[in-house]
């Protein structure tokens, strides 16, 4: 496909979505509360499950380890951030990110998504 191809044009725009449940699997997923423009999420991922590289649109995400190991990648600038129990890592809106599992246990972490409407943009082909 070339540059002028409408194709490779629309794999270029990720569309947001309000429910990203759909798009990659974890361990258990839990919501612990939820407000207009505020949430509380807890996933469990597997040794192996990771949430793809994405953004948000309008919302931060707070990452708080309960167990295991936590790797996270940003892009914007560039940086991989190591969370074990306890610590704290906030990306702001916009920041494409990918959270893995560094360890060879199950992480378990809480995320608080807000303030505003939250979603999910999927990214393609990010290194």
């Amino acid at each position: 496909m070339g540059a002028d191809d409408p194709r490779e044009t629309v794999m270029k725009q990720p569309q947001p979505v309000k429910d990203a449940s759909q798009l990659y699997e974890v361990e258990r997923r839990a919501e612990h509360a939820a407000r207009p423009g505020f949430r509380i999420m807890e996933l469990q991922l597997s040794a192996t499950q990771k949430v793809p590289w994405h953004t948000h649109t309008n919302v931060s995400d707070t990452f708080y380890v309960l167990e295991g190991h936590m790797r996270l990648f940003l892009q914007q600038p560039k940086e991989e951030v190591n969370l074990k129990p306890g610590e704290v890592y906030v990306v702001r809106p916009a920041r494409p990110h990918l959270v893995t599992n560094g360890g060879a246990t199950s992480l378990t972490f809480l995320v608080l998504q807000g303030v505003g409407e939250y979603d999910f943009v999927p990214l393609l082909g990010t290194k």
